[in-house]
């Protein structure tokens, strides 16, 4: 019906309020409706703290509480069964009395995936599953890839000029973007939980890799030097924050850095990215450099590309960008001056 749709559509607006603070958890957002009336809504505001079928719950005012038991509760992810760190949701929901529960997507996590939705049927509540699934799946991209396929969602970015270089001839960094880019690409990384470079990146730009331009969390820092050859006094080693460097030299921790060693007779990639989901790191933001990002487009170990490209900068005989590869461009659009093309892939592992 159409006005289930609506009322998911709103707890999909909910659930994306908590982007950049519940991962490894998923965006959730749900809303309780009585009489075509919205009497309760809430999302998963915190990763730890109250999941959004409580908040939503929680919500109603003290004049609207006995219509709880009568009311429909909208919830864009099947409520969990399990206790983690809350109390299993689908035991509120039946505690309360709620007859009808509307889900857009069952959860893929081993704990739950369908043991909430059978524990609601079993209590004798009507579930309806599957409004909106298509935009619940995407807006929760990054927890399905997780789950589903044992790895953290990566997005690959850069900026190039009107020619497509990301740098000049002998690799100097140039600012390439402008403004109001710049806040975007600072939003993204608020909204990812681990962001990554390679050695030459960290030794030619020095970046922080840290959150400045909008209000959000700094991501974990992650640094591919299978050498080690990246000193201790940059400022991915200095900034507040933890960085991992991963390499091929030694394991070991100190102060905010630490090391992994993998195995050089081993694909480092795939080393690295089993590393992360046993770390729980649900995204990577994978910012260049253009070697890279090239070893993430070869093995395929990509879901995202987020291109920048000036429209008036041009780099005379410049360092190539990055080209996407199986790709299929999603959107495109203005950030100030730049456009920005987002591409996802034909297939990836």
């Amino acid at each position: 019906m159409e006005k289930d749709r609506l009322y998911m559509k709103r707890c999909l607006q909910l659930a994306e309020l908590g982007a950049g603070n519940v991962a490894p958890n998923p965006l959730v957002g749900a809303v309780l409706v009585h009489d075509n009336r919205i009497i309760g809504e809430g999302y998963h505001q915190q990763y730890g703290k109250a999941h959004a079928e409580v908040n939503c719950i929680g919500s109603v005012m003290p004049a609207d509480r006995p219509l709880i038991a009568e009311s429909t509760l909208y919830v864009s992810l099947e409520p969990c069964a399990h206790f983690g760190k809350t109390p299993p949701c689908a035991d509120l929901v039946i505690r309360e009395g709620i007859k009808k529960v509307v889900i857009a997507l069952r959860d893929p996590f081993d704990q739950v995936d369908g043991k909430g939705i059978e524990k609601l049927k079993a209590a004798g509540v009507e579930v309806q599953l599957g409004v909106e699934a298509t935009a619940a799946a995407e807006l929760n991209a990054r927890f399905f890839c997780f789950h589903q396929k044992k790895r953290p969602y990566i997005l690959l970015k850069w900026a190039e000029s009107l020619n497509q270089a990301i740098a000049t001839g002998n690799r100097e960094p140039v600012a390439i973007s402008g403004p109001l880019a710049g806040r975007l690409v600072h939003r993204w990384r608020a909204e990812e939980a681990a962001i990554l470079i390679g050695a030459t990146t960290a030794l030619t730009d020095d970046p922080a890799l840290t959150v400045r331009l909008v209000k959000g969390n700094n991501p974990l820092r992650l640094l591919i030097d299978p050498h080690l050859k990246v000193p201790e006094n940059r400022r991915l080693f200095r900034e507040p924050g933890k960085t991992i460097v991963y390499n091929f030299l030694k394991s070991g921790i100190a102060g905010q850095v630490e090391w992994v060693q993998l195995a050089k007779e081993q694909a480092f990639l795939p080393q690295l990215l089993a590393d992360c989901y046993q770390r729980a790191i649900l995204s990577v933001l994978v910012e260049g450099g253009t070697t890279t990002i090239n070893h993430f487009l070869a093995a395929g170990y990509w879901d995202e590309i987020r291109q920048i490209r000036s429209a008036s900068l041009v780099l005379d005989q410049g360092y190539p960008a990055p080209r996407p590869v199986h790709a299929v461009l999603k959107k495109s659009f203005l950030a100030g001056t730049d456009q920005v093309f987002c591409y996802e892939p034909l297939s990836s592992p």
